[in-house]
């Protein structure tokens, strides 16, 4: 049985499609309050018919730090509090690393890493102040495993993760919980309205990244993942008295990383005494952290 979210406030990005529309229509049936944000909130206007209440509609282009602080702000002054913020605005530009121009990837970054990293900071104060609350970031399986064709996409996701771990250990000391969700293949609108190509083909890599490009309108609509499933398994983390610090979805997801986890353990080991012998001798080993 699902959790109720009566009394919580969730800030959410990138609310207008996707994961962001499901999961805010989903915490508002759970009788949460929602802050649903989006670069186009009259996307969102038929849940005022319903949810009244309990939602903000707020124009939000997170790649925009004076929308980011008027957003915080406003929730802040409707709410007083927010409880579990999900960064969930992103998308995906396809293409061979030497395709992909400036003007296409730099805009990525924005959205994905900085936009993200902005409208966290700007609400960290109030989590520490609270010592509670949930941080959700919606990485990728493209977070942990790289493929041709999504090398600039990657390098947004796998920046997601480094920051979420170590921001996940920062705050866990504070009651604040980090989880990075890690998707494959869902039945959103990533692979069509969300996705973006490289205008530049470059011959060379047809055998290779280009296969991303037929991938993307083969598959669209065909994806495996069931969204709604995918947004349940959301609460329940956030809803679980120790919410996990990673969640993979999907079966897929699962298959490559673990797949990646093997060709990785076997390549570590065949190269274990050059990694070992690039100490100096007699050298120990310290951190300022206990491993676990």
């Amino acid at each position: 049985m699902a959790s109720s979210q009566a009394g919580k406030v969730w800030f959410i990005t990138g609310a207008s499609s996707g994961f962001g529309r499901l999961l805010t229509e989903y915490v508002l049936s759970l009788g949460g309050s929602v802050v649903a944000t989006a670069r186009r909130p009259d996307l969102l206007n038929d849940l005022t018919t319903h949810y009244a209440a309990n939602v903000q509609l707020l124009r939000l282009d997170v790649s925009r730090p004076s929308e980011v602080d008027a957003a915080v702000k406003d929730a802040l002054a409707r709410f007083g509090h927010v409880d579990v913020l999900v960064n969930n605005a992103g998308y995906g530009v396809t293409g061979a690393f030497e395709e992909v121009a400036e003007e296409e990837y730099r805009p990525m970054f924005e959205t994905n890493v900085f936009g993200l990293i902005t409208l966290t900071q700007a609400l960290l104060p109030q989590f520490r102040a609270r010592r509670s609350g949930n941080i959700v970031n919606l990485s990728s399986i493209g977070g942990l495993t790289g493929l041709p064709g999504w090398s600039m996409y990657n390098a947004t996701k796998f920046a997601v993760e480094g920051m979420s771990e170590a921001l996940g250990m920062e705050l866990e000391p504070l009651g604040v919980h980090v989880t990075i969700i890690e998707p494959g293949p869902f039945r959103t609108e990533f692979l069509g309205t969300s996705g973006k190509k490289s205008n530049e083909l470059i011959a060379d890599y047809a055998g290779t990244a280009h296969k991303t490009r037929a991938y993307m309108d083969a598959q669209n609509g065909k994806q495996a993942g069931d969204p709604q499933k995918a947004v349940e398994a959301i609460v329940a983390a956030v809803s679980a008295p120790k919410p996990p610090r990673h969640l993979l979805l999907g079966k897929l997801a699962l298959e490559r990383f673990r797949a990646k986890l093997k060709s990785w353990d076997e390549e570590i080991a065949e190269w274990e005494e050059t990694t070992i012998g690039a100490d100096f001798e007699g050298a120990v080993a310290s951190t300022p952290y206990a491993s676990k």
